[in-house]
């Protein structure tokens, strides 16, 4: 019971705090790139083992969070294409470094500092291409209802797996995952997509539809690239941040497919 309350408490903080990042607009950049920077923390944390050294991984974070920044700054109309130059020399850099850090195998070290940076802030950093609107203008709406169909997913597919699963999703990576509470899911969710569908008429239900079924589907495979993940450097959770919940990583792997592939399906079917 106590473990339920302090997840139940910490499940609302979180929910909270990215409402809180996504409907105040001066409150942004902080919490996202707050959020960035945790879960590349997060992720160099857990590649450790295979020589990702402290020097790297606060380098790695650094990096990460100036691409998410920078991407906010040219979305919302701030700076021109030069905001991106110091990324770029942060690339070149970490190749460079290796020449200089007389590592047993370099190669490792540049896939796992890349890796995080495509992994965790390039996807992150989708959102402000979703958020902001040709010219800057702020629209939270996108990235309102890519966190709820999300939550609704998570939950829907939870309740109806403890229920009725009995088929395994994928039992090689997560053994709790049924085909039941993903259909679960995708019966739900997209019912649920036409309430805001009710809110902005301007996009038709079918493509609120459309964006329900593609947050689900790729939110599902986040999940699962996750459990992959941990389950190969046998770790349960990616941290010990978030008290009944894990690390940030555990809370945002859906987000981290979900995000580009909606992003993708806006540009597709809603901005063109």
């Amino acid at each position: 019971m106590r473990n339920l309350l302090i997840r139940m408490a910490t499940g609302m903080v979180y929910v909270g705090v990215i409402l809180c990042g996504l409907l105040y607009p001066g409150l942004y950049p902080y919490v996202f790139g707050t959020v960035v920077g945790l879960t590349l923390w997060e992720f160099y944390g857990l590649m450790k083992p295979f020589g990702c050294t402290l020097s790297r991984r606060i380098v790695g974070v650094a990096g990460g969070v100036y691409l998410f920044l920078a991407c906010f700054a040219y979305a919302g109309g701030l700076a021109g294409g030069n905001v991106f130059l110091p990324y770029i020399l942060f690339l070149m850099f970490t190749f460079i470094r290796e020449m200089y850090s007389k590592a047993a195998n370099p190669v490792y070290n540049w896939a796992l500092i890349l890796l995080g940076q495509v992994y965790c802030a390039a996807s992150l950093s989708m959102l402000n291409f979703i958020l902001f609107r040709h010219g800057g203008e702020y629209t939270p709406l996108p990235g309102l209802a890519l966190f709820v169909f999300v939550w609704v997913n998570d939950t829907a597919a939870y309740m109806v797996g403890t229920k009725l699963g009995r088929h395994r999703l994928f039992e090689r990576i997560s053994p709790k995952k049924s085909w039941e509470g993903f259909w679960g899911g995708l019966v739900v969710t997209p019912a649920v997509s036409q309430v805001f569908a009710a809110y902005c008429p301007s996009i038709t239900w079918y493509k609120w539809l459309g964006m329900a079924v593609v947050v689900v589907v790729f939110a599902t495979f986040g999940d699962l690239i996750e459990s992959l993940m941990k389950r190969t450097l046998g770790v349960k959770d990616s941290g010990s941040l978030l008290p009944g919940h894990g690390g940030m990583l555990d809370r945002f792997d859906s987000i981290l497919m979900a995000l580009p592939a909606l992003y993708i399906y806006i540009m597709m079917f809603i901005q063109s």
